[in-house]
């Protein structure tokens, strides 16, 4: 794979950089709930300001059509505000999708100016792959730069469409992602461990059953253990699972590098209720509804707890449970530090995935970490041995 950096790009003043980025960040009580994407693109952006190009940002916030908004959203002036205050400049919003009065504004910039595009998720031809938005896209810029590592997994217009049309470049994060996973993926340090949680079976699959080849262990928990049990025939309460994925489970449970909780904690979602139910064969009830499956237990953590501490290399996605409440985040928690501790210097931990992230900054050690991926699908799909469209395209 051949990916040109940005610092590549020769006589860059003057000339109207497109950027696609990824700033779709969740909100909590109405306000930025991480900030991590923009912190993620801002060398980037920067060395092209310093550089004197027009830099002109491209980013999805959300999914404002669903809401009934058609041409019109601010969901990314928070986003612009944050972005102005890291780069010590204004950066300026363009609110409507009207191509002929964009044309005009981007031609009046100035070099070392910023500014954003609409919300690309207004425009129906952004998700549909539409050629002729991609065209109108490519239209504004003179170079294509993609620093949106996270979406490189769609087949959207500015992800592949744009590229077709533009020099195409890859931003500063991009190719240390890229760099990064393929060095876990084909030259880990052994022992491998892989920590996952979450929920999507479906969208992890591939990542397992690459990695039941290259780990040494993988470690189970999450909603994502409730599959397993599932198919074993566990009774599992109100626990999430998804039918698909206890097919899915029923082929990998042969494998003896997957390893799955000895005790869990089961109780109701408000956390007024919790107690530790142990897994045996000679009972398969786990729990009955409306109690439901929301954490590892002690005996749990203290196994994984042994796995990560032979690690030479680490993975982790997906929380342990429900850590959002907290009676039901010990696990994540406990898991988290002792992953930041084995970090940095001991094991080379990388970790990734919007939930995981968040989980990581709940136990005051994220900075330990020595990777922490900007993306969740793209990572899990990337370490799956699957090719991305959007790194495909930037490919020469």
């Amino acid at each position: 794979m051949n990916l040109r950096s940005i610092k590549e790009i020769k006589n860059i003043r003057g000339k109207r950089v497109l950027v696609r980025v990824d700033f779709n960040i969740p909100l909590e009580h109405g306000k930025l709930a991480d900030d991590t994407r923009i912190k993620a693109a801002a060398p980037t952006i920067k060395w092209l300001v310093e550089k004197g190009a027009k830099v002109i940002l491209m980013s999805h916030f959300g999914q404002p059509r669903k809401k009934g908004l058609r041409n019109k959203d601010k969901g990314l002036s928070m986003i612009v505000e944050r972005l102005g205050k890291l780069l010590k400049r204004d950066v300026k919003l363009i609110e409507e999708w009207d191509f002929a009065t964009i044309g005009k504004t981007v031609k009046k910039m100035k070099a070392g100016q910023v500014f954003m595009l609409p919300n690309l998720r207004l425009h129906p031809g952004e998700e549909k792959n539409n050629e002729a938005f991609a065209k109108e896209l490519a239209n504004l810029g003179q170079i294509y730069v993609n620093e949106a590592f996270s979406v490189c997994h769609r087949e959207h217009a500015s992800i592949v469409g744009v590229p077709k049309f533009l020099p195409r470049y890859a931003g500063v994060r991009l190719i240390e992602e890229v760099e990064t996973l393929g060095r876990v993926l084909h030259e880990a340090r052994l022992p491998l461990i892989v920590l996952i949680g979450g929920a999507k079976i479906t969208d992890k699959i591939a990542m397992i059953k690459t990695m039941t080849d290259k780990a040494s262990a993988i470690l189970v928990g999450g909603a994502l253990a409730n599959h397993f049990f599932k198919a074993q025939g566990y009774q599992i309460g109100a626990s999430v699972v998804d039918p698909k994925g206890v097919k899915i489970a029923k082929t990998l449970l042969k494998n003896k590098k997957i390893i799955l909780p000895r005790d869990v904690v089961v109780g109701t979602k408000d956390g007024k209720v919790a107690k530790v139910a142990e897994v045996t064969n000679e009972s398969k009830a786990l729990c009955f509804k409306p109690y439901a499956i929301l954490d590892i237990g002690p005996k749990t953590i203290l196994r994984f707890s042994h796995f990560i501490k032979t690690a030479q290399t680490l993975v982790w996605n997906g929380p342990m449970g429900l850590y959002e409440v907290k009676r039901f985040s010990h696990g994540t928690v406990a898991l988290g530090r002792l992953f930041a501790a084995r970090s940095k210097g001991i094991a080379f931990g990388v970790a990734g995935g919007g939930e995981t992230i968040d989980a990581l900054k709940k136990t005051g050690m994220a900075q330990y970490v020595d990777f922490i991926s900007t993306g969740g699908g793209a990572m899990l799909e990337y370490l799956g041995g699957e090719e991305l469209p959007g790194i495909k395209e930037l490919s020469y």
